[in-house]
């Protein structure tokens, strides 16, 4: 999952995990041939995993069936979840399954070829986890049926009405399930740890397109009966569900775009390089082994960026600027499908093996399709917004790999840390051995634990076998420790110049010193990340006299570009810049992409006048927000409160 510079919400602490109660190769057209995605082999686990409830040293799904009906007036999903089971302790009787807000109806087991009802229990709720569901299986059977209903607030599951989607016309539902929210909409061991493959008979209004996180034919037609399958082995979090007004336009024999019409256009033209890029990842770390590799624009009610849903990514219409500029969001979800997808963590205290991983890969595809020049830039964003934040994080998260022992949130897979330190780190042995030898020894990697789930210390073992031993001398062990579990940035952090940049960081000190803005020459060549960059390096607070000069100059407010929307209205908040007060309102109503508008919640609620303007526009928006923003901004909004109620004052402190 990724925001752009895809980094989901690094500028800003996780949020969620306080309130998740209430609330991400084959060439041929055919798909992959099932046998071709071999069973996952089995992997020692050293740790559980503390966010699910299942016990797969016990018993483990191996096959999940799915038959529901998708109701948009009702809101719900409702149907039956057949699992076909691994039974690994023979003393066990008892499959425990994830839930969360799911009505059981009853649960059946196959013996002999009939069903026969088996007793189930669901635990009392917690506020994080939900509730287990146990069932008593005295038999051991090898399959298991549970007959279900989804809740209409599911934290999983977003329904919108016509009038919230792009064409207005038809209602339109999507998922997000990580990091454990798949459990909100199918029950399940909701676990990284277990993967399992999938059917799935989906019936619905004839007028909707449904897909899924599996083998969507780009001919099908809307007849309200869609069948799934998916023949590669996938954990929970990975299954994905959407339906709505969505067409399809091919942009390779085996990639495409599917979106509302007044969309899919757009995001054609935004997104034509896609099969560069895989063709750019095959040569760097082996086959695409997932078949087909479709994007899904959402509507922006999205809350991230970009899910790597394998097969079908969903994706964040905010980065459809016009210019390819935020496109590094496309390499990100598609590197997930080495790194995450196929290589997996073991648990959320291992995140930087997914996200780390997968924004090392993507700078490298990026390199590979629009240069050096534009990945260090690249680099440059994402390493300075984490020494901006690294710094505000309990010392424990500062670790690459977070030590049992260290109480983690579900989320903290998300934090910048896992993506751009793990980044930082795969970016450093780059550049103590070299690409001749480190691109093996990677690719080698995605190859011997495909389809696996693994902890950093499987990683450390490996490298210290395949990197390190072959290679003596070049990195030590003990440098390789100060990278996984030390704080902070270490020294040998290989540093990244960009002269581009360099120009900018000049054009602002020159403006700032002498109230005249760089030559339009200049400025009218600048990418949205030089852009960034210029705002990124203001200080916390300017004059309203500069704001309005560089306001009348570039337009900020009101900008159709959301990255630059989420650095310009928060400095115009707190330096008390009114005129941008209702184009930053508008933003966040219509806007549901958690990076890009907690920033902005986060300067309004400073003040009592911002608290106000906040608390209205976010009743305004709330309808149309994920359950997952909601659940963010209602935190923000209670945590603020008590603080900004009595101020009175224009604007926050200054941070520079």
């Amino acid at each position: 999952m990724r925001s752009v510079r895809a980094r989901a919400l690094r500028a800003f602490p996780i949020l969620l995990s306080l309130a998740l109660l209430l609330a991400a190769c084959q060439r041929d057209t055919s798909g992959p041939d099932p046998a071709a995605a071999p069973a996952p082999r089995p992997t020692a686990m050293s740790e559980t995993d503390e966010h699910s409830r299942a016990e797969p040293d016990k018993v483990v799904i191996e096959d999940l069936a799915l038959d529901l009906a998708l109701d948009f007036d009702a809101r719900t999903l409702s149907g039956t979840a057949t699992y076909r089971l691994q039974w690994k302790d023979p003393s066990a009787t008892v499959l425990a399954l994830d839930t969360r807000d799911l009505s059981i109806a009853k649960v059946e087991a196959e013996v002999d070829g009939a069903w026969q009802p088996l007793q189930f229990a669901l635990d009392e709720a917690d506020p994080v986890l939900g509730s287990r569901l146990r069932i008593e299986a005295p038999q051991r059977p090898a399959r298991v049926r549970v007959t279900y209903r989804t809740s209409p607030g599911a934290s999983g599951l977003q329904w919108l009405t016509p009038e919230m989607t792009e064409g207005k016309q038809l209602p339109f539902m999507f998922s997000q399930s990580q990091q454990i929210h798949a459990r909100s909409w199918v029950p399940l061991q909701d676990t990284p740890q277990v993967r399992y493959t999938y059917t799935a008979r989906v019936t619905t209004r004839p007028d909707v397109m449904v897909l899924m996180s599996a083998d969507n034919d780009p001919a099908a037609e809307r007849d309200g009966e869609y069948h799934f399958a998916m023949p590669q082995p996938i954990p929970s979090y990975l299954m994905a569900i959407a339906a709505g007004d969505l067409v399809f336009k091919p942009i390779s024999e085996r990639s495409g775009v599917w979106a509302e019409p007044a969309m899919v256009e757009r995001a054609h033209a935004e997104f034509a390089d896609t099969e560069q890029m895989i063709a750019a990842a095959e040569t760097l770390y082996g086959e695409y082994r997932w078949g087909r590799y479709d994007l899904l624009v959402l509507p922006p009610s999205f809350p991230f960026g970009g899910m790597e849903n394998p097969r079908l990514s969903f994706i964040t219409p905010t980065v459809i600027v016009g210019d390819k500029s935020l496109v590094a969001l496309i390499a990100h979800e598609l590197a997930h499908s080495w790194s995450g997808n196929l290589v997996t963590f073991a648990n959320a205290r291992h995140g930087w093996l997914n996200e780390g991983m997968t924004s090392y890969v993507e700078n490298r595809i990026v390199e590979a399709l629009y240069g050096k020049e534009f990945s260090d830039m690249e680099w440059v964003l994402a390493r300075d917004a984490l020494k901006r934040d690294i710094g505000a994080m309990p010392e424990p998260r500062q670790a690459l790999a977070i030590r049992p022992g260290t109480e983690v949130d579900a989320d903290d897979a998300l934090s910048g840390v896992s993506y751009d330190k793990g980044a930082w780190f795969l970016h450093f042995l780059e550049e103590r051995y070299g690409r001749d030898v480190f691109d093996p020894f990677l690719r080698g990697y995605f190859d011997h634990f495909a389809f696996q789930s693994i902890t950093t210390e499987t990683f450390l073992a490996y490298a210290k076998e395949h990197l390190l031993g072959p290679n003596p001398g070049v990195v030590s062990e003990g440098e390789l420790e100060e990278w996984l579990y030390g704080p902070g940035i270490p020294a040998s952090a290989p540093q990244v110049l960009s002269p581009r940049l360099g120009i900018v960081d000049s054009a602002r000190l020159g403006w700032r010193g002498s109230k005249q803005l760089p030559p339009a020459q200049i400025t009218a060549k600048w990418s949205t990340q030089e852009w960034l960059h210029f705002l990124e390096g203001m200080p916390g607070t300017l004059p309203l006299a500069d704001l309005e000069q560089l306001d009348a100059a570039y337009g900020f407010t009101g900008t159709a570009n959301g990255e630059i929307a989420m650095r310009w209205y928060p400095l115009a908040i707190r330096s008390g810049y009114a005129a941008a007060y209702p184009a930053a309102a508008e933003f966040i109503a219509r806007v549901g992409r958690r990076k890009l508008i907690i920033p902005v919640y986060d300067a309004l609620v400073a003040t009592a006048p911002g608290l106000a303007l906040a608390r209205e526009t976010f009743e305004r928006a709330r309808p149309g927000y994920h359950p997952i923003t909601t659940a963010s901004v209602e935190k923000l909004l209670a945590e603020a409160e008590p603080a900004a109620a009595p101020a009175g004052g224009a604007s926050a402190p200054s941070d520079d």
